[in-house]
């Protein structure tokens, strides 16, 4: 694959597959992470060349900054993966904490918006592109607690929509992946680190991993040029929504 992929959030999860997928393709990858030494470590598993990147997306000043930074032969960037977010606490409006909201809203919204706003000129002038958004069916459906998370995923959708209407004249693909129930470090980190907690989410479901997501971006990346999957959701077959889960194997 002659093509160089921009990965957000990719030291772990969904993130990491898709790293490792592109890899094994002969993609040249662009990987940037919170933690730099998973950013070495990953670097130094993958059989293709990879290039790194420190910095929290939340950071609007990191962000243009790092991407300015790459050297003249990184800064074509083919395909933008805007995997990178979290969620934080599942509460109550009237007694969720407001770092989370801040962490969430700024994560999952902002930092995506900074980031592609940071990689657009590059591809605007060469009128050619991929941008791919991680949303969820949170983006679709709120379910009890997941208020300003739902929200936060909502805004992606919205964002990826206008972003399709503003980058049409300019032969830019935009695709948004939708899943539902991934086993990653999602749940540790909502429920901050009560593991036993996180175990119930994926509890007696064969929930979907991450490299079935990889696998759905895959297939937008390696679309026929004339083709843009504009979005895609993934469930796991025990899951018919956000809130109906069959639990009973």
């Amino acid at each position: 694959m002659n093509k160089t992929i921009l990965i957000t959030g990719a030291t772990s999860g969904i993130g990491k597959a898709t790293a490792n997928l592109f890899s094994r393709k002969g993609a040249r990858l662009i990987l940037t992470g919170r933690r730099q030494n998973r950013l070495d470590e990953l670097k130094n598993t993958l059989p293709t060349e990879v290039f790194t990147l420190n910095f929290d997306v939340r950071n609007c000043q990191a962000v243009f900054e790092c991407i300015q930074s790459l050297p003249e032969n990184w800064k074509h960037i083919d395909v933008l993966i805007n995997n990178a977010g979290n969620a934080h606490g599942l509460d109550n409006v009237q007694t969720a904490n407001l770092d989370d909201w801040d962490a969430m809203i700024d994560g999952n919204v902002k930092g995506l918006m900074y980031v592609t706003k940071a990689i657009l000129p590059q591809m605007v002038e060469r009128n050619e592109g991929q941008i791919i958004n991680l949303g969820s069916i949170a983006g679709f459906e709120v379910y009890p607690k997941g208020n300003v998370y739902c929200a936060s995923k909502f805004a992606v959708d919205a964002f990826t929509q206008g972003l399709r209407i503003d980058l049409n004249p300019h032969n830019i693909r935009v695709n948004a992946v939708n899943p539902g129930l991934v086993e990653t470090e999602f749940s540790n980190i909502r429920f901050k680190g009560d593991l036993s907690r996180a175990e119930k989410v994926y509890a007696d479901i064969n929930a979907l991993q991450p490299e079935d997501v990889a696998d759905a971006i895959a297939y937008m990346v390696n679309a026929p040029s004339h083709v843009t999957i504009a979005d895609m959701t993934l469930l796991p077959t025990q899951q018919a929504n956000a809130t109906v889960v069959d639990r009973k194997n």
